[in-house]
């Protein structure tokens, strides 16, 4: 199973605000004032009675009222110094605050389950300061971008914008995806275990990697791997009870009923390697779906290029792939330029074209371009039928179709051991680069089955959300199923665009599990590949694999359709799988196209 996926997940976290990209989005920056005053250990008082810590930075001499920014972060107030200082020279009030039981404050730090309440809290204190003039705003990204949602579905009456960022949805994107837990949450888990930052300790990758490997090794089951890690101070057991995306996460988004009543200007941001992507736009989605005109309206989305951190401070290169100069957003500027027009009456951002503004990667390309709303950007969904000949699609040199009519073709087999153990220096191979060549990806997939399409005949562009529907039997109850697309060059090289997890329970819900029948043959929807943009080449052809997850980065399926936080090798059942493709199984890839 391939590790690139869980190397940008690894980066959900922002340790720290990285220096600010110097291109400007296009307005002018505003003139910087000369000083920055401080008031340090700044107590917020909740509901409850527990006191947040936070550090007020104000320009200057401020004498009268401005719009207060702030941020709760889990990750030590410290760390968003940088930003707090810009904006503080910058005719804001920015507020940097500890959520509970983190840093300087008070209570017991329980992930996602505080910031609702808490962030309507601040919301309210803030505004009646002398400093502030009843408008507050937040910022931040990946879990700080989740404080934003948290807090605007608690609709604190003085909060008038937000810019959510790589927003974190429990339950979609983070502890688990599809499913499917991370190894990596334990990591996560003991960065933000007690009050102190534990930086170091969670950049140990090789200690990670070793903890990892002897849950994998050992055939041992999920929910011990925080005994394995040696932290059992975390809410991790808590977590383990609730697999399914069931009420217990989704308490921690807006309702339909939230949206509804949300009616503040919101700018989202993510991007096609974002790690996040799927919570943040869940969450835009759910509130164009349920959201009432007059905010539809004022929700502005942007879908860079860039991997997670990105986000905050885009690069040009990330993974070996290069982006045009246009890429490389000034993030600081673009924020201020939007709390200006949202609350200082300032001109709306020239960036913001139209209301999604989606940047295009690829030869040829490298541009931004715009659109109303993000369902109308393809212009054509193009089906590519999988299709074999004799049933051998077992690798990139001997692989499937990917063709434009549904045959009657023989169906495909693989067979995945849970017993099948990949080796140490394999599963610590760095595959962060999303090029690829063709040994790579062999050595990166192992056994499953693989589809190419025909060279391109003209370059086109493909914007917008793959989805993939494959017609599947085994005989065991469960198991876990990847699939990932790629652009294979003319010159071979091959570009990672997306990729999907799947458990085999949720393939009809993600909020409740059912086991396969074994030998029956089902449609498997796989539609949550990361939605990108790229301008695919002249000649270039896709590539299509599919194969079961098994990886020391991933809970494993040990397919006895029990409880898979508890299953381990005494559990392993063999799936032999047949994934079907004929008229009365069109296996299907849909792809969108612009034209």
């Amino acid at each position: 199973m391939k590790s690139r996926f869980i190397q940008l997940l690894a980066l959900l976290v922002c340790l720290s605000p990285c220096a600010v990209s110097q291109t400007n989005t296009s307005a002018p920056a505003a003139t910087p004032t000369t000083g920055v005053d401080l008031i340090w250990g700044f107590k917020i008082p909740v509901r409850d009675h527990v006191r947040l810590n936070g550090t007020v930075y104000k320009p200057a001499g401020q004498k009268d009222p401005l719009p207060v920014i702030f941020t709760m972060t889990p990750y030590i107030a410290d760390g968003s110094h940088p930003r707090a200082f810009y904006f503080a020279q910058h005719g804001y009030v920015f507020v940097t605050v500890d959520v509970r039981g983190r840093g300087n404050s008070e209570g017991s730090f329980d992930p996602f389950a505080q910031e609702a309440q808490d962030g309507h809290d601040i919301v309210e204190f803030l505004a009646k300061q002398p400093w502030c003039n009843g408008k507050v705003a937040m910022w931040g990204g990946s879990y700080v971008g989740y404080d934003q949602w948290a807090t605007v579905k608690e609709l604190p009456p003085h909060l008038s914008t937000v810019v959510p960022v790589a927003s974190v949805r429990p339950g979609i994107d983070f502890p688990f995806h599809r499913g499917i837990w991370y190894s990596y949450d334990m990591e996560w888990l003991t960065f933000v275990s007690g009050v102190t930052p534990n930086n170091s300790l969670f950049g140990e990758s090789k200690l990670w990697s070793q903890k990892f490997f002897e849950m994998y090794q050992d055939h041992r089951p999920f929910n011990t791997l925080d005994q394995i890690v040696g932290n059992g101070s975390t809410v991790f057991q808590k977590w383990m009870k609730h697999p399914d995306f069931d009420s217990f996460w989704q308490a921690m988004a807006p309702s339909q009923e939230q949206y509804a009543k949300i009616n503040i200007p919101i700018l989202t941001i993510t991007a096609s390697n974002d790690a996040d992507q799927a919570g943040a736009l869940s969450y835009y989605r759910e509130i164009m779906k349920y959201g009432n005109s007059e905010t539809k309206a004022k929700h502005y989305l942007i879908i860079g290029p860039w991997d997670h951190p990105g986000t905050r401070t885009p690069r040009k290169e990330i993974g070996g792939l290069v982006f045009g100069e246009a890429s490389v957003l000034d993030m600081n500027d673009l924020h201020r330029q939007w709390y200006d027009w949202t609350m200082k009456s300032g001109a709306k951002p020239d960036f913001l074209k139209k209301r999604v503004a989606y940047y295009v990667m690829g030869p040829g390309a490298e541009n931004w371009k715009y659109a109303d709303n993000l369902d109308s950007i393809a212009t054509e969904h193009r089906k590519l039928y999988l299709t074999s000949h004799d049933g051998i699609a077992d690798d990139v040199f001997h692989s499937g179709a990917l063709a434009a009519q549904s045959v009657r073709s023989t169906p495909d087999k693989f067979v995945y051991d849970p017993m099948d153990v990949r080796p140490a220096e394999l599963e610590q191979e760095d595959y962060s680069k999303p090029f690829l060549d063709e040994r790579n990806v062999l050595k990166l997939f192992g056994k499953g089955v693989v589809y190419h399409s025909e060279p391109f005949a003209e370059a086109t562009e493909i914007s917008g959300d793959i989805k993939f529907s494959a017609w599947i039997a085994m005989d065991v109850p469960d198991t876990d199923f990847s699939a990932t697309l790629y652009e294979v060059m003319p010159d071979g090289t091959s570009i990672d665009l997306t990729s999907d997890l799947l458990r085999a329970r949720y393939r009809e819900s993600l909020n409740k599990a059912r086991t396969v029948t074994p030998g029956e043959i089902t449609r498997y929807d796989f539609d949550g590949f990361r939605w990108f943009s790229r301008r695919i080449s002249r000649g270039s052809r896709l590539r299509l694999v599919l194969n079961c997850v098994n990886s020391m980065y991933y809970e494993k399926n040990y397919n006895s359709g029990g409880s898979v936080e508890s299953e381990s090798g005494k559990d392993a059942r063999t799936a032999h799988v047949t994934v079907y493709h004929d008229p009365d199984h069109p296996s299907v890839l849909e792809i969108p196209v612009v034209k």
